[in-house]
């Protein structure tokens, strides 16, 4: 069980950020648990990370803030493993470094800021630019799965039902402009006619095809009268 000092600095945290949001970062407490936190950390313009949405947690000891939390990440992102403790000089790696001046802001601006560096450490993971490009872009789908970020993070799952509501509103308006787009196909064969008949209002009859069967007859016609020569000649035992 937390101590009462712990719960006084927590909620005096959480007062804090609510009335002075952190850029990039929002951080709220379990309703049920005032020593696990859960955060966002949102991905920088100019970075891999640029529009990921990236959830996590803060377990807080009852002690806090005279120890560390422990930090963790949810989901998948390309720099960090997901569900595994970060070693960090403000995480509970490395309670020798902790200052329990510290808050929570500070901890997870320090948390973004080591997210955009390269440096290895216990929990992190190696990956090109643009594989966290698209950890980032789907980061808020696989964010609206969880029930506890639906919970906890309204706002993000709003965000992403009119994500999705514009880009069904873009397919159906892509689908009606191709609707729209077939009768003018049709028209194509008229291409090519009179313009004296379209400023005269008339309309030119199309072409009659000739019939096949009449092709072949006359064809046969001259085949047979081709061939008379060849049928005149007088083939004589002499001549062979």
């Amino acid at each position: 069980m937390a101590d009462r000092a712990c719960v006084q600095r927590l909620q005096k945290e959480f007062r804090a950020l609510c009335k002075e949001p952190v850029p990039h970062v929002v951080a709220k407490p379990s309703p049920s648990n005032i020593l696990e936190w859960h955060y966002v950390l949102e991905g920088s313009e100019g970075t891999p990370f640029a529009g990921g949405v990236y959830h996590g947690k803060l377990k807080f000891p009852a002690d806090y803030p005279y120890k560390p939390p422990g930090i963790s990440m949810l989901t998948p992102n390309g720099r960090f493993a997901t569900q595994k403790r970060l070693c960090m000089s403000m995480s509970d790696f490395h309670p020798e470094t902790w200052n329990p001046m510290w808050s929570v802001s500070s901890i997870l601006t320090g948390l973004l800021s080591f997210m955009m560096e390269k440096a290895p450490t216990t929990g992190s993971v190696s990956s090109t630019d643009e594989e966290k490009h698209r950890f980032a872009q789907a980061s808020l789908a696989f964010n609206c799965k969880s029930p506890i970020f639906r919970k906890m993070f309204p706002e993000y799952v709003e965000k992403y039902t009119e994500l999705l509501k514009a880009a069904q509103a873009e397919i159906e308006q892509a689908q009606h402009s191709e609707v729209l787009k077939a009768p003018l196909l049709v028209g194509k064969p008229n291409e090519g006619r009179s313009t004296e008949s379209t400023k005269t209002g008339t309309q030119t009859p199309p072409a009659k095809k000739f019939p096949m069967w009449l092709t072949g007859i006359l064809f046969a016609v001259f085949a047979s009268i081709m061939a008379l020569p060849l049928l005149t000649l007088d083939y004589t035992p002499s001549q062979l």
